[in-house]
């Protein structure tokens, strides 16, 4: 009878410390990764828009930004001077990647240049449009929150590398929830302004460069 309750005890005991084995085991699994959210800049343009032809060519550059903002991470202030950025929230591609091409569109549709092409293609233009992000955030030192974007943008005259112009085009545009999605709502409601404000901004000295030409 002794021999049979050691046994089962002993049983007992096994059975207790292969769970304890078992638990061990599972702390060291590595636990699944959290669902990330993952958003686009997109912008639809007015295709209405009557244009003055313009016999130039436009190299358009792919777009830089600056540090803080050269990352898919999505960037957010809560105070001056304090760049922070969302855990679970991030761009699909760097913010000057997916500007490059949306930017091209707008000059397409707003501006009477005889072609506007990239840079990375093979025909070289007359002028070229360089643009760098200098600001991109999301900031809750207001209520409601808004999305803040500045562009620096330069337009150069390609056989003389002369700068024709340069200036800083500032946007700021309400978001309709202080959360992540209210951020990018905002940001894609201001492009089409912004970028719509950057094509008139080269046309007007292309339609000049050609007029001087003559």
């Amino acid at each position: 009878m002794k021999h049979f309750l050691g046994k089962k005890l002993n049983v007992k005991i096994a059975a207790a410390l292969f769970a304890l084995v078992l638990a061990g085991c599972s702390s060291l699994r590595p636990t699944e990764a959290e669902s990330v959210h993952t958003y686009l800049l997109e912008a639809q343009f007015d295709r209405t828009v009557q244009v003055k032809p313009i016999p130039l060519v436009l190299t358009v550059s792919p777009p830089r930004a600056v540090p803080g903002y050269d990352t898919v991470r999505m960037a957010f202030v809560r105070q001056p001077h304090r760049l922070e950025y969302f855990a679970k929230n991030r761009w699909a591609e760097t913010p000057a990647k997916m500007l490059g091409s949306l930017l091209v569109r707008a000059l397409e549709l707003r501006t009477g240049f005889n072609a506007v092409t990239s840079a990375d293609g093979m025909v070289k233009g007359d002028v070229r449009l360089d643009t760098e992000i200098t600001l991109l955030q999301q900031e809750f030192t207001t209520s409601p929150s808004r999305l803040h974007m500045k562009l620096r943008v330069q337009l150069v005259e390609q056989t003389s590398y002369r700068v024709l112009a340069t200036q800083v085009f500032d946007a700021v545009e309400a978001a309709p929830t202080d959360d992540p999605y209210g951020g990018v709502i905002a940001a894609n409601r201001m492009l089409p302004r912004l970028l719509g404000q950057i094509a008139d901004f080269a046309a007007m000295n292309g339609i000049s460069l050609s007029e001087h030409r003559k």
